[in-house]
């Protein structure tokens, strides 16, 4: 990748798109899919404007992790970074909203976008959807204030910066053990909260597979998640129990139920489907939905996809788009 301040040599000119109104391809979410898809549309000269709300996933976390070359980076460098390449191959990304959606009868998408200076109209052949997700965590006071720093959901995002810590995996969620599994392998001080009072419980084989992987299992409810000074900063210290009792720990894992952000989209009677892990857009190998001319990447489309999978996904998707819109009328 290219810095946010470097454009990419090539001889052929940015394509004005000026007389034109038509864009080949808007696509929705200035994420890692979504910026991915736009270079690979751009670099096809094709006419592609990205919208984004501004809004990351991870703005939370320091850095990005498991992606190749870029181990560590922020996710406001990777994504500045990402809008200098979009641009320089002559696409666009604008700051706003896609707040509506209607097919017009001749198969295109006119869109609504919102911005700070009012409303503006976009009209696409394509429409890519790589809005992203919104991440609703249980009702539990505290969590949503350490979230991405002290409250995480991933081991292969956050595992390796809280190795050797006290662990507290809460027990809200059917993924929970599986989480409490997998973090098992990072630190030895691993516990699971079976949370009576949110969680589905323990059936003995999970039971089973708690006690092998040496994670002790307390049962009681979450109340709230405590905070103190640790090392001159305000970390996190542990969950009270509703009955007053305090399990410490200094990091909590928690899975969070992950909902797919296409409330905008709806009108377009998009196949939604979901899992236990949340709800999410259905789409074919290639990023197809169920509605003609309508694709979506990344975590809109796969809940569990890391910034490396989603940016790969939306790559393919690109690839993909301007191949369909190569082949059509022909």
């Amino acid at each position: 990748m290219t810095s946010a301040h470097d454009t990419p040599a090539h001889d052929t000119p940015a394509r004005d798109t000026s007389a034109a109104p038509d864009l080949d391809v808007l696509v929705a979410g200035g994420g890692a899919a979504g910026l991915a898809a736009a270079v690979t549309l751009a670099r096809s000269r094709r006419a592609v404007t990205v919208v984004d709300s501004g809004q990351p996933r991870n703005a939370a976390a320091e850095g990005v992790h498991a992606l190749l070359g870029r181990e560590g980076i922020s996710p406001a460098e990777l994504l500045a970074a990402g809008r200098g390449e979009v641009a320089g191959y002559g696409g666009e990304v604008r700051s706003g909203e896609i707040t509506a959606v209607r097919r017009l009868e001749d198969g295109r998408f006119e869109t609504t976008v919102s911005t700070a200076e009012g409303e503006t109209t976009l009209t696409a052949r394509r429409l890519l959807i790589a809005t992203g997700l919104t991440d609703e965590l249980p009702d539990v006071p505290g969590l949503a204030e350490g979230w991405g720093r002290d409250v995480i959901h991933c081991p292969y995002c956050h595992g390796w910066e809280v190795r050797d810590r006290s662990i507290l995996v809460l027990g809200t969620s059917p993924n929970s053990v599986h989480q409490a599994l997998l973090f098992s392998q990072l630190s030895a001080d691993v516990r699971f909260l079976e949370d009576t009072g949110r969680g589905p419980g323990l059936d003995a084989d999970q039971a089973r597979m708690l006690a092998a992987r040496g994670v002790e299992v307390v049962t009681g409810e979450a109340a709230g998640v405590e905070s103190g000074v640790r090392d001159g900063e305000d970390r996190l210290t542990g969950v009270r129990l509703s009955g007053g009792g305090l399990l410490s720990a200094e990091v909590v894992v928690v899975a969070p139920r992950m909902l797919a952000r296409t409330e905008a989209f709806d009108s377009l009677g998009l196949r939604l489907e979901e899992n236990p892990m949340g709800r999410f857009l259905s789409v074919d190998p290639a990023g197809r939905t169920s509605v003609p001319g309508v694709w979506a990447a990344g975590n809109a489309s796969d809940l569990s996809a890391q910034v490396g999978a989603a940016a790969a996904a939306g790559t393919m998707a690109g690839a993909q788009l301007n191949a369909e819109l190569v082949m059509e009328g022909l």
